[in-house]
């Protein structure tokens, strides 16, 4: 692992030959503070004001999204290069642009959620023209809802997860469906759930799920206007606007390579995938993932925040790199990778954590539960699909970076 980090670093540093000062840092900041001008106005213009979720045009879902992402890198590069600014201005703009990236995120958070979860539903049920997904759930969503015990869904997933594993290796396994033309044809790219083609248990809980789902996006919309509209979010914006003409560095700011800092982001990341289950994780469908996830708890899954914590520190490593070489930094297509596994992680645990909350709610139909714990199985086991994802494209890093 220690050869792995070395090699990751001078693969990262070989482009920058140039001396690199703090001023790197404060064009860098510039330029994403005035990014967050450009989209804070944007969005004002095409209707992301208080006037409800109609104005929610593709420009304003743009905007939004270009507000979220210069405040996460404004927010983590002030993190990772803390000790080339001013220290009491830096600690006190960070936390507010970490508060504003994360409340502009749960309303779409919650919308792709949903889509996801009806999308898995009407997979599961065989409402999709894959022969084998209609085959495999079969007896999840018709003669088995007999078995189904009336509680919540972590008590009925377990007899399911076998007939999820099936499902879901055959979604997740992209490799798989382009060996199998037939199946490949006759996969309908990305269809509205018709309910009208679920069996009775998954269209309750699709329903449930559309309820629950969309209450709390209309509640995450709610609670981003107000923020755009509090004197929390003006002051924040302020700063914003002050830092695109003016960064307060450090005095020694000027003169101070930042290279070390970046190096020491990525330390911390290699660090942390090298407390991960790789060899574990190594394995496809070891059920890793599904440990602990029948339990009642709804707290958090326990295996999940070592993994959400290493997908941070690899956005960070990210934007370090940004920071060094700006416009020329390098796209290295495994760390992309890397990070787009982590984040259908993200997904696919919290998709699992709605299903588990959903099936806990009160007096519903066995049925019901049923269909949501062979959803939450399903779910859990795309979490394991991702690590193996995860771990392949981390391995071929470290081939490569070692070959090199």
């Amino acid at each position: 692992m220690a050869q792995q980090h070395h090699d990751l670093t001078d693969s990262a540093a070989a482009p920058a030959a140039l001396p690199v000062t703090g001023e790197a840092l404060a064009g860098y900041l510039r330029g994403q503070a005035t990014e967050f001008l450009r989209a804070l106005r944007l969005h004002r213009e095409t209707g992301g004001g208080p006037n409800g979720s109609g104005g929610g045009t593709a420009d304003a879902v743009d905007a939004a999204r270009a507000l979220r992402r210069s405040a996460r890198r404004i927010s983590g590069s002030l993190h990772t290069f803390r000790p080339l600014l001013d220290p009491g201005w830096s600690e006190e703009i960070r936390p507010e642009l970490a508060w504003l990236s994360g409340t502009l995120a749960l309303e779409h958070a919650c919308e792709s959620r949903l889509d996801r979860l009806l999308l898995a539903l009407h997979r599961l049920s065989g409402a999709t023209t894959v022969p084998t997904q209609t085959s495999g759930t079969g007896t999840g969503t018709g003669s088995g809802t007999g078995t189904a015990v009336s509680a919540a869904a972590p008590t009925t997933a377990a007899p399911a997860a076998p007939t999820s594993a099936s499902a879901s290796a055959s979604a997740s396994a992209s490799a798989a469906q382009r060996t199998a033309p037939q199946r490949a044809t006759t996969t309908a790219p990305r269809p509205t759930p018709d309910r009208g083609n679920l069996t009775v248990g998954a269209a309750k809980a699709g329903a449930l799920l559309d309820r629950q789902l969309t209450l709390a996006r209309t509640r995450a919309h709610s609670t981003a206007l107000q923020a755009l509209g509090s004197s929390r979010f003006h002051a924040v914006a302020d700063k914003v606007a002050v830092l695109a003409s003016e960064v307060p560095l450090a005095p020694h700011a000027a003169t101070t390579d930042p290279r070390p800092l970046a190096t020491a982001a990525e330390e911390r990341l290699t660090d942390a995938v090298a407390a991960l289950p790789l060899v574990t994780a190594g394995h496809p469908y070891n059920a890793e993932a599904l440990i602990h996830g029948l339990s009642p708890d709804p707290a958090p899954h326990p295996q999940d925040a070592p993994w959400h914590q290493v997908r941070l520190l690899l956005r960070l490593h990210r934007y370090a790199l940004e920071v060094l070489h700006g416009s020329d930094a390098p796209l290295d297509v495994r760390l992309l990778s890397a990070g787009q596994a982590l984040d259908r992680h993200r997904d696919a645990s919290e998709a699992a954590a709605a299903a588990a909350q959903a099936a806990r709610t009160p007096r519903i139909a066995p049925a019901t539960a049923y269909a949501l714990g062979v959803l939450h199985a399903d779910q859990r086991h795309e979490v394991e699909a991702a690590r193996y994802a995860f771990q392949r494209s981390w391995q071929k890093q470290t081939i490569g970076t070692g070959t090199s």
